[in-house]
């Protein structure tokens, strides 16, 4: 007997699921994905960038929003929940329900095992149709390394690698420079946690 056919969700269909729903799912080719709990370490760069990006912003047209913001990529009608995003100006919403952003300047990502080779292809992919969206940086959990993606010309990414323990992260498209130090405050690594990671870049 074969196997009966996994019907596709529509966008519509998907918005009502997950407006209901009790926790957060992403939407990518027809498909919901249940997104897992984070670990400490994780959790704890999360909100050292934050933070740190908060008290850069302040005072400027720009802001920061965490991962309860879902963001939409036209491409493919896709819905991602970005660790963080950084909004210059107007937000611009999907509908008057206000929980889609369409305008990110900004997406930053920090990266697990389970999600990492998405967030360096495909889920890149999808943010870089995104017009809005001037830099994707995705930053390591498990070392101190962040990699920035920022657009260039023609659709082209210039790709910068920080990874000084005594430098800073900063950003070309938005007022943010942070000492990687503070980013990495209370992380200890080498705690017997896998390291497995995969450096392809997305092209």
């Amino acid at each position: 007997m074969s196997a009966a056919l996994k019907r596709s969700l529509t966008p519509d269909e998907y918005l009502v699921i997950e407006r209901a729903a009790k926790f957060k799912s992403e939407f990518y080719h027809g498909e919901m994905f249940a997104m897992a709990g984070p670990r400490y370490s994780h959790n704890r760069v999360l909100a050292n960038l934050i933070f740190r990006i908060s008290a850069c912003l302040q005072g400027s047209a720009c802001f920061v929003l965490p991962n309860d913001m879902r963001v939409k990529s036209i491409r493919n009608n896709s819905y991602f929940y970005p660790d963080v995003i950084i909004v210059c100006g107007k937000p611009q919403f999907e509908d008057n329900v206000f929980d889609t952003l369409l305008n990110p300047k900004v997406i930053i990502e920090v990266l697990s095992e389970s999600t990492e080779r998405f967030d360096r292809g495909d889920k890149f992919e999808e943010y870089s149709n995104m017009s809005s969206l001037e830099e994707y940086v995705l930053v390591s959990q498990d070392r101190m390394q962040i990699q920035r993606f920022t657009r260039q010309a023609e659709d082209h990414w210039d790709m910068r690698i920080f990874k000084d323990e005594s430098g800073e992260f900063s950003l070309q498209k938005v007022k943010v420079a942070i000492p990687m130090k503070d980013i990495y405050a209370g992380i200890e690594f080498g705690q017997g946690e896998s390291h497995s990671v995969d450096l392809s870049i997305p092209r």
